[in-house]
């Protein structure tokens, strides 16, 4: 660790409604955090479809780099996180062949069940223990295939979206662990592509860039970049590019008897494991094996989270502006348990109108039907919390130790209602904080590639020392378990 010497990072942390770049500075044990830029990162929709903007993605980060600069901050690094499953295919020339679908596009609502007339599910999963999903790259590409996709042909190399955008920076295409590793394509016991399943979508290893793992140097900035942001001889290093491996790197845990849930558009609850978890019962739970940011194993669920509430608010705000604070107080305000969701009810995945899903299962299952702000505010955190209980069972009853706290990092864990309610919910200490987990995660492992950090422990207590925590204590234990059944009940009415 330094000891006086000032270092300083940038990462560049993408998620799929937002983006922001945070400079990271590491001095005597401490962490420092200073936002550079914010930027909404918007879907477009053009004939139907749902795209990502990679060209404005990549002039936010020059925009980033210019700004630090301008602000008087040297920096040695860059890192580059993103969500999940998505990627942009290039031609032989290295020029990208069309923009990247968005996940949330509907062209692979059926992929998987036409895949697996091909592959049996089964089959599937034990090559690569991810949960299956229907937007999960695997099946994304099947559906180009199928479909006639006329750049399919032309396809020389796949790069997902951090490894992408690192390439626009560097000139070098590498495929970074942890992001592969959500593709449904990447067998997790030898870390490598998976022929057999490649081969059904007529693709080979070679359409991918070397994989690395996260600490590696891809390079240095072009002298294209340089000239449009006055940054000189900076490295930009593959990071953890998924940013849920990100967000587990900055866990503040004491000991590895914890659960985290990285809490924001989704939820996403696990363990951490050193080998895969594959078996009949992960299998029929759904469980994911993804890439750790240290060559570990990160079992955890998908679990739909903030997009409920968010999807919501912006059908208030037809009406005038709402803010979180608002919706949090109106739900405080409303008559507790009056009905619950299943969070990830495939009516819920992609709605034209979340309130009125939400009604129309309350209706279905038979239950009260919300309607103000707080009543349908309510039923999603408390539905939520319930949900977490239900994994965190499955969770407890796979870890091979005991689970003695759950660590809620992201977005949501400023949430203290929902913290609140999760702790009463699974009877455990919830550990909140930090806010920021994925991009500080980001620029610690930056700091390794500097060799100001080694061990994941040392990172953990870097977090711990820079960051403050709030800690809630679970109470009306037996209240919270008493409505438990009635979740189940109606969890079961209309399954995910």
């Amino acid at each position: 660790m330094s000891e006086g010497r000032l270092i300083s990072f940038l990462a560049i942390d993408l998620g799929a409604s937002s983006g922001r770049a945070l400079l990271g500075r590491v001095q005597n044990d401490r962490l420092e955090l200073v936002e550079i830029h914010r930027f909404p990162n918007p879907m477009i929709e053009i004939n139907g479809r749902l795209y990502w903007d990679l060209f404005y993605l990549y002039n936010q980060i020059v925009v980033s780099l210019r700004e630090t600069k301008l602000r008087g901050y040297p920096i040695v690094s860059i890192g580059i996180d993103t969500w999940g499953v998505d990627f942009v295919c290039f031609g032989a020339d290295g020029e990208p062949l069309r923009m990247p679908y968005s996940y949330r596009d509907s062209h692979t609502q059926d992929a998987p069940e036409r895949f697996f007339t091909k592959v049996p599910k089964e089959k599937v999963y034990e090559k690569t223990g991810i949960q299956i999903m229907n937007f999960n790259s695997l099946f994304q590409l099947d559906t180009m295939y199928e479909e006639g996709s006329s750049i399919y042909p032309l396809i020389d190399k796949i790069l997902f979206m951090p490894d992408a955008l690192s390439y626009l920076l560097t000139g070098t295409m590498v495929t970074e662990y942890t992001i592969a590793s959500t593709s449904q394509m990447v067998n997790p016991h030898t870390k490598e592509f998976e022929s057999d399943l490649l081969e059904v979508v007529k693709l080979s290893k070679e359409r991918f860039a070397p994989i690395v793992f996260s600490g590696t140097t891809i390079g240095k900035i072009l002298p294209s970049v340089q000239y449009l942001t006055g940054q000189e001889d900076i490295s930009v290093i593959a990071v953890a590019g998924h940013d849920t491996a990100s967000a587990v790197l900055a866990v503040p845990a004491e000991s590895a008897h914890f659960a985290y849930l990285s809490s924001g558009t989704w939820s996403l609850m696990g363990i951490e494991s050193d080998e895969p978890v594959i078996n009949e019962e992960t299998f029929a739970r759904n469980f994911t094996n993804e890439g750790g940011a240290d060559g570990s194993i990160r079992l955890l669920k998908n679990i739909c989270g903030m997009w409920l509430i968010e999807q919501c608010k912006k059908e208030w705000e037809k009406n005038g502006p709402v803010s979180y604070d608002e919706i949090v107080t109106a739900a405080a305000q409303a008559t507790p348990f009056q009905c619950f969701i299943n969070p990830d009810a495939p009516c819920f995945a992609s709605s034209a109108s979340m309130i009125v899903s939400i009604q129309q299962y309350c209706r279905q299952t038979g239950q009260f039907v919300p309607e103000t702000i707080g009543e349908i505010a309510r039923c999603i955190y408390e539905s939520l919390a319930l949900r977490y209980k239900q994994v965190l069972q499955h969770l407890q009853e796979l870890a091979t130790f005991p689970i003695e706290k759950l660590h809620i990092i992201g977005g949501g864990s400023k949430n203290n209602m929902l913290n609140t309610f999760t702790a009463n919910a699974i009877g455990l200490p919830v550990v909140a904080g930090p806010s920021e987990a994925t991009a500080i995660g980001n620029l610690l492992m930056q700091a390794k590639a500097a060799g100001l950090v080694s061990e994941k422990s040392a990172m953990r207590r870097l977090v711990r020392h820079s960051v403050e925590l709030e800690i809630f204590t679970p109470s009306d234990i037996d209240v919270w378990q008493k409505q438990y059944p009635r979740f189940l009940e109606v969890f079961r009415d209309i399954p995910s």
